[in-house]
């Protein structure tokens, strides 16, 4: 990825959480990020290849609320990665100031991500119910029509307000 990519997740994510990466710590990091390219040789020409792994998927997240249950996700997988990293990397490199100064900024953000990546593991649930067991089948015809109600209720769609205020236009000409 390209600095810039690293600086719009970073700005995504100082947007969505107030201060965190103010002006002192921004260029800090973002210079931590570039020896962790170096250390990754990530100017690769085969970087490149098949487009961005997060970027493109921030972008369709455009309110706060649903940008922090993608962040979360995605400030999981980075934290994933450093555990993980590959056995062709220098691990000399790793264990420097730089990379545990990122580790720490992703750990810290992380943790005022709980409650959103609590979100992420109920839509992981919900993706391995089996619909096609009986008794879950049974379960979600009972909660049908309070899940509708919800929804319909928290989002009512421009249709449903037409139809209302048509009929009382109707009510009001008799």
């Amino acid at each position: 990825m390209t600095p810039q990519i690293y600086l719009f997740i970073l700005l995504s994510i100082s947007s969505c959480f107030g201060c965190f990466f103010c002006q002192p710590i921004l260029p800090k990091i973002e210079e931590d990020i570039e020896k962790l390219k170096a250390d990754f040789n990530s100017s690769q020409s085969d970087v490149a290849d098949g487009g961005s792994i997060f970027t493109e998927r921030l972008k369709s997240w455009t309110e706060t609320t649903e940008k922090k249950i993608i962040l979360s996700q995605i400030i999981s997988m980075y934290l994933k990665m450093f555990e993980n990293i590959h056995p062709t990397i220098n691990k000399t490199a790793i264990k420097q100031l730089h990379v545990k100064n990122i580790r720490n900024a992703l750990y810290t953000l992380n943790n005022s991500l709980t409650e959103s990546f609590k979100k992420v593991n109920d839509l992981m649930e919900l993706a391995r119910l089996p619909m096609n067991d009986l008794k879950i089948q049974r379960k979600a015809v009972n909660e049908l029509f309070p899940t509708l109600q919800k929804l319909l209720l928290d989002h009512p769609t421009t249709h449903v307000k037409r139809k209302r205020s048509q009929s009382q236009k109707r009510k009001c000409r008799c």
